[in-house]
């Protein structure tokens, strides 16, 4: 599905955006430009969380979703996904209910919406919030595209949260990407009650951590508020 032709988006680089340079292992792995449509302002502010899971969520899961992302929402993170079914639209509307900002970081051109049913909510997070893409308008979109935005959300935040998820969920790219960048990876508690699940144990041991009470998230996040420079 088609977003509105009239709708026009800007392009910047992966160090404007978050408003530092990136590291080696960042650079190796980031994408050239992103495509980029909302109100949120750049550099991005932090502290920034990405909630993520299932799109054939749970009743529970997608409780676990908001729950986690009011407690983010507390201390004024931004909240990043997918704009996929299931956790990923349980967090964006969440936030959209509650007051908060948030980004959507899709697979698919700016100018194409996917799922379908997400249209309004797509659009509602262009205008007052902001949605990301690594690909031009006019590029094919295939099912790797959905892994590379994955791991660009990565990229973006200061944390992962996985709420649900199965043995071959997409959302288990973006924790390896964030293991990979050196990114707190959290697994929700709930997770763990699977014992048929082989993933969590797999990430525990690369230093994924249990997440049983969402405030333990402040802990690993950066503060919200602008650093001084001490040097100047």
């Amino acid at each position: 599905m088609n977003m509105p032709k009239d709708t026009e988006y800007s392009s910047i680089s992966v160090e404007n955006l978050l408003g530092r340079p990136l590291n080696d292992i960042e650079t190796k792995y980031a994408p050239k430009e992103l495509y980029f449509k909302g109100s949120l302002k750049i550099p991005l502010p932090r502290p920034r969380v990405s909630i993520i899971g299932s799109r054939k969520a749970s009743m529970n899961g997608l409780e676990d979703a908001q729950i986690i992302t009011k407690t983010l929402l507390e201390k004024q993170t931004v909240i990043v996904s997918g704009l996929a079914e299931g956790i990923d639209t349980s967090a964006h509307e969440t936030v959209i209910r509650s007051g908060g900002k948030t980004i959507a970081v899709l697979g698919t051109p700016l100018n194409k919406v996917y799922p379908r049913k997400n249209s309004m909510l797509q659009q509602e997070i262009m205008s007052k919030h902001l949605a990301i893409s690594q690909f031009p308008v006019g590029h094919p979109t295939t099912p790797k595209d959905f892994v590379l935005r994955n791991r660009t959300m990565a990229l973006i935040s200061d944390a992962t949260v996985i709420v649900e998820a199965g043995d071959t969920s997409g959302s288990l790219h973006q924790g390896w990407e964030a293991i990979r960048l050196g990114r707190p990876l959290f697994i929700w508690k709930a997770v763990l009650k699977n014992t048929q699940l082989s993933w969590p144990e797999k990430m525990f041991q690369y230093g994924a951590i249990e997440l049983s009470d969402p405030m333990d998230l402040f802990e690993f996040l950066p503060s919200n508020l602008e650093m001084i420079d001490v040097f100047q």
